[in-house]
């Protein structure tokens, strides 16, 4: 019939093997890209990770075809070491960062004036997980601005219950934060500016396959590359998950509410 898209038979057949890591920026671009490709006639099967090494040693391999990443700092060793054995799909977000925040009421703009207000902050910084980026980081942060806080190790659980606490008290609180995520939405906060670069400045991620994934399936790179998702938006449905809903009923929502986006992403794709 005129007017009708036929899909390829094998994006009704194919499966795909998508990589993810568990962390606020990348589940809602899976969730989007999976429900984005089951729409597509393709069936697909995520598999998560928990460090960036293993997922990109199943890339190269071909245990999984895409996943989404940075290429630089946080994962350019990754990258640098396995490209030969991958392709670069397409963009798919950017503005990911990573900094030491404060309240937005605090009289505090930049790293170097923490010194000069430690005992307001009790002479700690508030941590996350020992090992993340983020703490490696904010561990060269304190060393290279000579702060004389103490960078303490936690969890996010912990971090954000502290963040919490604090803000409902109007109280000083330095923490290590990131974006997206729900906390920016939630709570009334901004990052400290770094006029030494210690931290990277904000990041893409995009869509890489493995070697020979977009020629073996262009209908498939097609679908992929015309997914794009804005920081807002990843905040948005964490913010909904963070409310009690599920990432794959959040997703649908976001899909549901922005029904004129998805139909361009469809015509790109065309």
């Amino acid at each position: 019939m005129v007017g009708m898209t036929i899909l390829p038979v094998r994006a009704q057949e194919k499966t795909i093997e998508m990589g993810t890591l568990s962390w606020e920026d990348l589940t809602p671009i899976t969730g989007v890209t999976k429900k984005v490709l089951e729409d597509a006639g393709y069936k697909v099967k995520v598999t998560e990770f928990s460090e960036w090494g293993i997922a990109y040693a199943a890339l190269s391999k071909g245990d999984i075809q895409i996943l989404a990443s940075q290429t630089d700092y946080v994962a350019q060793d990754y990258w640098d070491k396995n490209k030969s054995r991958l392709e670069k799909i397409s963009p798919v977000s950017h503005g990911l960062y990573q900094a030491i925040a404060v309240p937005k009421y605090m009289d505090i703009d930049s790293i170097d004036q923490l010194n000069d207000n430690a005992d307001k902050f009790g002479g700690k910084i508030i941590g996350i997980e020992p090992g993340s980026g983020l703490m490696r980081d904010a561990a060269n942060a304190v060393k290279t601005y000579g702060l004389k806080l103490q960078l303490v190790e936690g969890s996010t659980a912990g971090m954000t219950a502290a963040l919490k606490s604090a803000i409902d008290r109007k109280e000083a609180i330095a923490v290590t934060l990131w974006e997206p995520s729900w906390m920016m939405q939630k709570y009334d906060v901004k990052f400290l500016k770094d006029p030494k670069g210690v931290f990277p400045p904000p990041q893409s991620y995009y869509w890489i396959g493995h070697k020979g994934f977009s020629e073996a399936d262009p209908h498939a790179r097609e679908v992929i590359s015309s997914i794009y998702l804005p920081l807002a938006d990843i905040t948005t449905i964490n913010a909904e998950v963070k409310d009690g809903k599920t990432m794959d009923q959040a997703v649908k929502d976001w899909l549901d509410g922005h029904a004129d986006l998805v139909k361009r992403w469809e015509n790109i794709k065309k």
